[in-house]
């Protein structure tokens, strides 16, 4: 049985289809780039229409291709923290507001919660404009009132193809509405969005799967009979793709954003470990919880370098890195798109000092990506204070896997820690189908984990 991955991303949505053992079967990828519109106001959407027509697109060319003839099981990798009005017909009345969206503000007047420390406790988040507690009573303001029901990006593609599309743990944890223990919604966080759950999407059970509706399994009839697990958050899937499924092993993820994040098995109901101030802790499954910090600049910051800058490409980037790098004299605050939960730094927080007449384009690029290795070094640190132990740490993400300087330059940041590389680039995919296969301790011994110096990459 072959495992059809789809991952959910911020810059583009993919396809790609693996082996039982959740390997990528060798050209079974299909890509479409996705619109993220960005504002210096902190705006951060994307269109849930033109978003859906691409995933539909990836699964017509993989069709195309003969790859979803032996798919028996759906595996997804979605974006935590989008939400998405719905009218009472089913269609959007608004964009989908993702994780890089900052222009929620509390509502004139409201408090938060009762006992900060103890919301912590219970929802791994705070009352932030990351999260629904706060983003829904702003877009109520917004002409949201009218909505019927509110939904994270998963489930409106989702439901658009199955029969139903419920929202699971995972995704459920990082809307900052769920109560990580009973797993279920948590009655201040609801008061403070300001709505019932009878407008928030369903919580799918333990097991659930679901199944094709009856216009797309006619378009796709190899998936017809195929299972679709409950999707997975886009950061926990990246962990168990990297292999950092355990309290030894932490997972530094550097796509479009960044994050450095740490999993524990911790099954519905037990008692959730103690969590740093500074930390936030979302759900993997029923079984398991992920404990971390996440920052908005990452692979962006090379996008923002390669279009605004001239700088030079491939191996002549890479040696005029080290040679920056040997002087460093770019400092850089890389918080161009403001601070993830629980920093409030607006979109345009980032800065660069030190400048001269003879700082280059690589310098200023060279400062930035240092600048974000310091920043996931000194969130380690609160990681491993709160497990007791250094450890070791596993680099991923198709921004880490474009640049070998960048790979070096964490692995000087976190010495004296061991410091390893997963060359699959589709961490988040191959982490979502071992969730789906309910295989997560198993991830430990996942292929591909090498050294930071090391190029090669699997063929996908």
């Amino acid at each position: 049985m072959d495992i059809l991955a789809l991952d959910l991303g911020t810059s583009s949505v993919r396809g790609l289809v693996l082996d039982p053992d959740a390997v990528p079967r060798p050209g079974a990828l299909a890509r479409r780039k996705v619109h993220l519109v960005t504002g210096d106001d902190g705006t951060g959407t994307l269109d849930g229409p033109g978003y859906l027509a691409c995933l539909v697109e990836c699964l017509d060319e993989l069709a195309a291709g003969g790859h979803l003839r032996q798919v028996g099981l759906v595996a997804t990798s979605g974006q935590w923290h989008s939400v998405l009005p719905l009218a009472p017909d089913g269609t959007p009345s608004g964009p989908v507001l993702t994780w890089l969206d900052t222009r929620a503000a509390p509502p004139t007047g409201a408090s938060g919660p009762a006992d900060p420390d103890d919301y912590h406790r219970r929802t791994g988040t705070w009352w932030h404009r990351c999260y629904w507690s706060m983003r829904l009573p702003w877009l109520r303001e917004r002409g949201g009132d009218s909505a019927a029901r509110f939904v994270g990006l998963a489930e409106y593609v989702l439901g658009a193809l199955l029969d139903e599309a419920p929202m699971s743990a995972s995704l459920a944890s990082g809307t900052g509405l769920l109560d990580l223990r009973r797993l279920d919604w948590d009655a201040e966080a609801l008061a403070l969005a300001g709505l019932s759950p009878r407008r928030l999407p369903p919580l799918a059970p333990e097991g659930w799967h679901g199944r094709l509706n009856a216009r797309h399994a006619r378009r796709w009839p190899a998936l017809a009979d195929a299972r679709w697990a409950a999707p997975v958050g886009d950061g926990a899937a990246s962990n168990v793709g990297s292999g950092c499924v355990d309290g030894s092993r932490a997972a530094v993820t550097v796509g479009t954003s960044a994050a450095v994040r740490v999993i524990q098995a911790v099954p519905a109901g037990a008692e959730l470990p103690p969590l740093p101030d500074q930390l936030w802790r979302y759900r993997v499954d029923h079984d398991h919880v992920v404990t971390g910090a996440a920052y908005s600049s990452g692979g962006n910051l090379f996008a923002w370098a390669a279009r605004e800058l001239r700088l030079p490409k491939d191996a002549e980037l890479e040696a005029a890195l080290r040679r920056a790098a040997a002087a460093r004299p770019v400092r850089a605050d890389p918080r161009f798109g403001g601070d993830r939960p629980p920093g409030t730094a607006p979109a345009g927080s980032g800065e660069l000092r030190g400048l001269s007449f003879g700082t280059t384009a690589v310098d200023i690029l060279a400062g930035l990506m240092d600048g974000l290795c310091r920043l996931v070094t000194d969130d380690l640190a609160l990681l491993e204070a709160g497990v007791g132990d250094p450890m070791e740490v596993v680099l991923g993400g198709g921004a880490l896997t474009a640049s070998r300087w960048w790979r070096t330059a964490f692995a000087d940041a976190l010495v004296p820690r061991t410091v390893r590389w997963q060359r699959n680039p589709e961490i988040g995919a191959t982490g979502a189908a071992l969730v789906a296969l309910g295989r997560v301790p198993e991830a430990t011994s996942i292929g591909g984990v090498g050294g930071t110096d090391e190029d090669a990459a699997p063929d996908v």
